[in-house]
């Protein structure tokens, strides 16, 4: 594997300092949203979402489709959550979703298929949904505790038992880029698209894992392929600035970072990361003005904390 470009050292040595300042208080609630459509890319109004996790407070979150097809639930705790979608003439559908980060979440794209309804469809039919987020629960406590063969397994075996949950593959894959088993990781990616091909988690994670890797080429090539689609989000301009500051180009990365930040304002982590591109240039003036930006636009994100502690250092 070739050896990855070192960022600047100010940069390097603001930021290290800047996460040990930054801790598990901030790491409280989400948000999460998207888009229901129908199988063939239009908007569904009026669609019922549901989001369950019994072992947060509180456990339900619901929220109703606009004329847009899009929803939207803020105060959902940190962890996995089943969500569950219904609408008149369609068949309903259920996915699962981590919220693990302050904010907004990548948004979810939920495709109903039309029929009768009554009843989650799809494969899923009679699923106990509470126990099914035990098992994820469960799965998740393994990975985070490092248990990676074993968190392997239980995902499998939560897969097995339902199939439909395809993008269980994402936490398969997860796994896989911790155990630095790249290919795997890649077909676990692979195994998500063949169910939802615009599945952006699954590009992603193909691009960022193709970088861990240590193949640029092909990191840049799936990211930048992603970012040219139609209804392309900030988190793939954003992660293709990841490429691109990995590469050591930060004009093409800030470029990427501020697309991300023009689709969001809101969202500070791509502010934050135009500031650390100025730190590598050496522009402390320019560096403290994003992250003031990020402290404006952002002001509950861990980005945020870390901008304030930040500004602290260059004062020094």
């Amino acid at each position: 594997m070739r050896e990855r470009p070192r960022p600047h050292l100010l940069a390097s040595a603001v930021v290290a300092f800047c996460l040990l300042l930054v801790g598990p208080a901030y790491a409280q609630v989400g948000r999460i949203g998207g888009e229901v459509l129908d199988e063939g890319g239009k908007p569904i109004r009026g669609a019922v979402v549901t989001a369950e996790n019994p072992n947060a407070v509180p456990s339900k979150f619901t929220s109703k489709t606009d004329d847009r097809g899009r929803f939207s639930m803020a105060g959902l705790k940190f962890g996995r959550w089943i969500v569950t979608v219904e609408a008149a003439g369609f068949v309903p559908a259920q996915a699962a979703s981590s919220i693990d980060s302050l904010g907004r979440n990548p948004p979810l794209t939920i495709k109903l298929a039309r029929g009768a309804g009554g009843g989650i469809g799809g494969g899923v039919a009679g699923v106990n949904t509470e126990e099914l987020q035990k098992e994820l629960a469960a799965a998740d406590a393994l990975f985070t505790g490092k248990q990676y063969d074993e968190a392997l397994a239980a995902y499998r075996t939560i897969l097995q038992k339902v199939p439909a949950l395809t993008v269980i593959n994402l936490q398969i894959a997860a796994v896989h880029r911790q155990k630095k088993e790249w290919d795997q990781a890649l077909a676990a990616y692979q195994e998500v698209l063949k169910g939802d091909s615009a599945n952006e988690r699954a590009t992603i994670g193909i691009g960022m894992t193709y970088l861990e890797k240590g193949d640029y080429a092909a990191a840049e090539t799936t990211l930048q392929a992603a970012a040219q689609t139609p209804g392309a989000t900030r988190e793939v301009f954003y992660n293709l600035g990841e490429v691109k500051f990995a590469k050591a180009d930060a004009d093409e990365a800030a470029k990427w970072y501020q697309k991300a930040s023009e689709t969001d304002p809101s969202w500070g982590k791509p502010i934050f990361k135009l500031g650390l591109v100025a730190l590598n240039k050496g522009d402390k003036e320019g560096a403290t003005a994003f992250m003031e930006k990020v402290i404006t636009a952002d002001p509950t994100s861990v980005e945020a904390a870390q901008a304030k502690a930040v500004i602290e250092q260059l004062k020094k």
